[in-house]
C-alpha cells in the first residue's frame, strides 16, 4: 500500500470513527499532496509524498515554536498532536547519534576543514537523511562539528 493510499484509508477510518483531528489532518495532507501533484503534473511517488510530509512536519514544528512564544499552550498541544500523526506516515527518524555518525562520514568524504565547507557537507549528507531527520538538527550538527574542527586545527597550528 502506498503512503497516499494509507492516508486515504486513515481518512475514511477517521470519518467513520468520528476522530475530528485525524480527519482534519488527513484532509490537509491529502490536499498538500494533490497540490504538489498538480504542480508536477504527475502522481507522486512515495518518496515525493515523504517530501510533502517533511514540509508539513517542518511547518508544524515552526508553528509549535511560535505558539509557545505567544503563550498559546492550547494550540501547541494541537500542533504537537498533528505532528505526531504526520511522523507516523514518515520513515523511522534517525537518532541524533545516527545523524552524528553520518555527519562525520560526510565531513571525511568531502575533506571539510571548517565552517566554509558547510555547503559541501550538506550537499553530500542531505540525500542520505532526507525524510529521516529534521534539516535544522542536521544543519546544527554539521555546523557545530565543523566549528570544533576549525578550532582544533587552529590550536594545533604552530604559526
Amino acid at each position: 500500500m502506498t503512503l497516499k493510499e494509507r492516508i486515504d484509508q486513515d481518512m475514511r477510518q477517521a470519518q467513520k470513527s468520528g476522530e475530528k483531528l485525524k480527519l482534519s489532518l488527513a484532509r490537509l495532507l491529502k490536499s498538500d499532496i494533490r497540490y504538489k501533484e498538480i504542480d508536477k503534473g504527475k502522481e507522486l511517488s512515495d518518496e515525493e509524498v515523504v517530501e510533502v510530509l517533511t514540509s508539513s512536519a517542518k511547518k508544524h514544528r515552526d508553528s509549535i515554536e511560535q505558539f509557545r512564544k505567544g503563550g498559546r499552550e492550547d494550540l501547541v498541544k494541537q500542533e504537537e498532536d498533528e505532528l505526531k500523526m504526520i511522523l507516523e506516515y514518515m520513515p523511522e527518524q534517525l537518532s541524533v547519534e545516527e545523524v552524528g555518525k553520518l555527519v562525520e562520514e560526510a565531513i571525511t568524504e568531502v575533506g571539510a576543514e571548517g565552517e566554509k565547507d558547510i555547503g559541501k557537507v550538506m550537499k553530500v549528507l542531505m540525500p542520505k537523511v532526507k525524510g529521516k531527520a529534521d534539516g535544522k538538527v542536521v544543519s546544527l550538527l554539521v555546523s557545530s562539528r565543523l566549528k570544533s574542527a576549525q578550532r582544533e586545527s587552529a590550536s594545533n597550528d604552530p604559526s
